[in-house]
């Protein structure tokens, strides 16, 4: 069997590091942490130019018309360079399940802006003590034609810059669950601040009788348990390659420093104790890879996927913990320092291991599912 990439593949990926080498540097990064949003809109903008922005999306909109692993391509490649845009949120949490459960109408209105780069998305998947994102505790209840919703997020981002946020709410009993398109500057929706561990900020979202139209609910309001997990299994699993770009790129950038870095007069690299180090860091990146990529393909080929993508995700936390603390050890105390790059895979993986749940919440739930 041939496990290696298309040319199609290949191409999208060499144009993205491309654009992401070329505009996310040591500078720039400073530059955008320092500003209120958090968010490089001349990246994303160069995103959308090469189409990348619409590299997963239905090509009667404008995007490519590839699939959730290309998507996870184009991730991979933003975790590498650390990119301070919302690809994660704006494709994989939001355009990704609007192009699949949305009306046509919706999918005109949502999908061609964020392809053409002109506006962002997210996804309130995370609650406050609630662990399961399948099991929300936000409700919608009918209000004549549309929905009221009541209920808290957090940690979902780009919520201040979002045009829309989709959140899950149950619509009934029976779990019965809806997916609402909702306005975070409407009424009944307080919106706070929120910084997390990367640097990134994310919000806290309030619904507090919040309304939406019909024309904001995808799919059947009553039966979007099905859709919920679907968006959930995309979600974790492209944060799991988000990961692997994080993980990746942290331990190239430990072995050029162990290559070049004297002491007693030779490389640290040629030390047996850094060999060990970095070659059980390099076996820990190997299983992320194997496993991020054996979920996506599932996923893109509509297989039931739900173990693959726990078991992923519970390597995005083991194995990303594994290389990136041993990237932060071999530097020494440069490693620390915050004017080099490193320290900033430190951040991000952390950030993304706890996401969307731990790996003892995903290696739980596969225990349950396996018993069951």
């Amino acid at each position: 069997m041939d496990f290696s990439f298309s040319d199609e593949q290949q191409a999208l990926r060499e144009v993205a590091r491309k654009i992401f080498e070329a505009e996310v540097t040591a500078e720039r990064l400073r530059e955008i942490e320092k500003g209120e949003e958090r968010i490089d809109r001349r990246l994303w903008t160069e995103l959308a130019k090469a189409n990348l922005l619409g590299a997963a999306l239905p090509e009667a909109h404008g995007g490519s018309g590839f699939g959730f692993f290309e998507l996870c391509m184009l991730l991979q490649e933003a975790g590498r360079a650390v990119a301070p845009v919302p690809t994660w949120a704006t494709l994989a949490c939001a355009a990704l399940p609007i192009a699949r459960f949305g009306s046509e109408a919706q999918r005109e209105r949502w999908l061609a802006p964020v392809i053409a780069g002109e506006s962002f998305l997210s996804a309130a998947l995370q609650e406050p003590d609630n662990v399961d994102p399948l099991a929300p505790t936000a409700k919608a209840a009918r209000d004549g034609g549309g929905w009221r919703l009541s209920g808290a997020k957090f940690c979902v981002p780009a919520a201040f810059v979002a045009e829309r946020v989709l959140v899950p709410a149950r619509t009934g009993a029976d779990a019965q669950l809806g997916l609402f398109l909702v306005d975070p500057r409407a009424a009944g929706v307080r919106l706070e601040r929120q910084l997390v561990t990367n640097r990134e900020i994310q919000g806290v979202l309030t619904l507090d009788g919040a309304r939406v139209g019909a024309d904001a609910v995808l799919g059947d309001p009553r039966a979007g348990r099905a859709a919920l997990q679907w968006l959930v299994e995309r979600a974790v699993t492209g944060l799991c390659a988000l990961q692997l770009g994080v993980a990746e790129r942290a331990l190239r950038i430990t072995a050029d420093y162990a290559a070049q870095r004297q002491q007693f007069d030779r490389p640290i690299g040629s030390f047996q104790a850094v060999h060990q180090r970095a070659a059980d860091a390099y076996i820990e990146l190997e299983t992320l890879r194997l496993t991020t990529w054996q979920a996506a393909y599932l996923l893109s080929e509509h297989e039931t996927a739900s173990d693959a993508v726990s078991i992923a995700k519970f390597f995005a936390g083991e194995a990303a913990h594994t290389v990136t603390y041993a990237a932060e050890h071999l530097h020494g105390g440069i490693g620390a320092d915050v004017d080099y790059p490193v320290h900033r895979y430190y951040l991000w993986s952390r950030q993304i291991e706890l996401t969307l749940g731990s790996g003892a919440a995903h290696l739980s739930a596969l225990g349950e599912r396996l018993a069951g």
